[in-house]
């Protein structure tokens, strides 16, 4: 079953254990990371950009997508 996760914690039947930091970087380019994509071979991490660049291949066989995207925003209204 695929669940996704959102800063509010449960959508589905995925808990959110951590959110992600600035410690956690893209796999694509190293930016900051603000998808995670549970895969059945592992996890992946991706910035916003990227994410939305593999969203229609990855979010069908994922077995989670953790979005925190949305914080970009929130960070440029501080």
């Amino acid at each position: 079953m695929q669940s996704i996760a959102t800063d509010d914690g449960v959508v589905g039947d995925l808990h959110v254990s951590r959110q992600l930091t600035g410690a956690d970087r893209c796999d694509s380019c190293g930016a900051q990371a603000y998808i995670r994509v549970e895969m059945a071979s592992g996890e992946l991490l991706f910035c916003a950009h990227h994410g939305r660049e593999v969203h229609a291949k990855l979010f069908p066989i994922a077995k989670s997508w953790h979005d925190e995207s949305a914080r970009l925003l929130e960070d440029h209204r501080s």
